[in-house]
């Protein structure tokens, strides 16, 4: 089966070289038993390409089971992929058969592998190198032959850097690597997706399909989408839905394109540029909102630094610093430095020149501030997704395990 037939069979729209190169090699390594590695932001598209493999492979007649393993409760994730038997913990009222005994000689496609705990990763790579696996609670080692596929939107040489994911089922994996193209690197596939969704929802919503102008059509190419296919997505079934006007003009579409989501590429690309390459090339949201709460953490230690100077008498506050300079600058270089309290720092009750203030009320509130940052990206990403996890999960860049731990730290349901 060539190219053109496996996007038609499995509805692929595009044509970009880096999402052709994807497919054949998809296609190539579909045959043989190997373990593939998907990896690419999130909304890429990942999940197709394992359904690719299994269809063109030995084991399309055996089953094709699909784990979000990011959505396993830690404390269950080895009974779901490994069973367990009767009486081997609290609520084991009988045997189960876990997804490498059920998929016996078929596929099984393990999405957010780097959301397993590393305990679960030992008994991963067992069963990837010998074949074997222990149910939970038993002894007695079990044969499976099960393909691996497995995908993720994590920089894994990070996580091994950091502890979190083990470097021998790495390369265990990563045996074939397929790396699926953002949608920002595939411009000339953007105006396709847009038209083959507004079809859809067309037909879905009993409605004509929104047409884009040509001046939109530019405004649609040059978006950085950073959610990629599933953002395009949303805001073509929200335009169709809410634009009663069938032809999209540019100042339209530009009201569905919010600004807040070219932080991520913006972040991504001054990390390339500043050396990084590909290493830098973050694969999860999540490393948008870190950098947001370290930006908000800095200024408040600088305003830590101002406060303990002015406490200290080394600084005065009377008038304003030169242009470019910062406040906390000012009072740790000079003893004698006139400078002006920003609007933001709480006075004393008196208004005088020189106040002495609550060192304590700052350091309480820079962790106020990160938790009431998160808590509202956190809130409104729920809002957005009508109270669906896991759409809001993917929105923040979390695993739907994370969220829960946060939605129940917060008390938000």
């Amino acid at each position: 089966m060539d190219i053109q037939q496996i996007k038609l069979r499995f509805g692929i729209i595009g044509s970009a070289p880096g999402l052709l190169r994807a497919l054949d090699v998809a296609v190539q390594v579909a045959p043989t038993d190997m373990s593939v590695l998907i990896t690419g932001e999130s909304g890429v598209g990942k999940e197709v390409f394992p359904q690719v493999i299994h269809q063109n492979s030995a084991r399309k007649h055996g089953a094709y089971f699909a784990v979000n393993c990011g959505a396993i409760p830690e404390g269950t994730v080895d009974s779901e992929l490994f069973g367990h038997e009767k009486g081997s913990f609290t609520g084991a009222y009988d045997a189960r058969k876990g997804y490498f005994e059920v998929a016996n000689g078929g596929t099984l496609f393990l999405d957010e592998v780097a959301e397993l705990p590393l305990f679960t990763q030992v008994r991963l790579l067992r069963v990837l190198e010998t074949g074997e696996f222990l149910r939970v609670g038993s002894a007695k080692p079990q044969k499976t032959n099960v393909r691996v596929i497995a995908a993720t939107n994590v920089n894994l040489p990070q996580a091994i850097q950091n502890g979190k994911f083990r470097e021998d089922l790495y390369y265990r994996l990563n045996t074939v690597p397929i790396i699926v193209p953002p949608l920002r690197d595939r411009k000339e596939d953007i105006a396709l997706l847009f038209r083959k969704f507004a079809a859809d929802f067309a037909e879905k919503y009993k409605m004509p399909p929104v047409q884009l102008a040509p001046e939109a059509r530019a405004t649609l190419e040059s978006y950085p989408w950073p959610g990629n296919i599933r953002q395009l997505k949303n805001i073509t079934e929200q335009i169709s839905v809410i634009e009663s006007e069938r032809q999209i003009s540019a100042e339209t579409l530009r009201l569905y394109l919010p600004e807040a989501s070219l932080l991520p590429v913006i972040y991504k690309n001054e990390k390339a540029a500043a050396g990084g390459g590909a290493a830098a090339d973050f694969s999860s949201e999540r490393e948008i909102l870190y950098k947001f709460l370290f930006d908000v953490k800095n200024d408040v230690n600088e305003l830590k630094k101002l406060v303990n100077a002015l406490m200290q008498g080394e600084a005065r506050v009377v008038g304003v610093p030169a242009a470019g300079v910062s406040y906390a600058d000012v009072a740790l270089a000079s003893p004698a430095a006139s400078i002006t309290i920003p609007h933001s720092v709480k006075k004393a009750p008196d208004s005088s020149a020189e106040q002495v203030l609550d060192a304590s009320e700052v350091v309480d509130d820079e962790s106020l501030l990160i938790n009431e940052k998160e808590l509202e990206l956190i809130r409104k990403a729920l809002e957005k997704h009508h109270g669906k996890r896991k759409a809001a999960a993917q929105e923040l860049g979390i695993s739907e395990r994370t969220l829960y731990r946060k939605i129940k730290d917060y008390g938000l349901g």
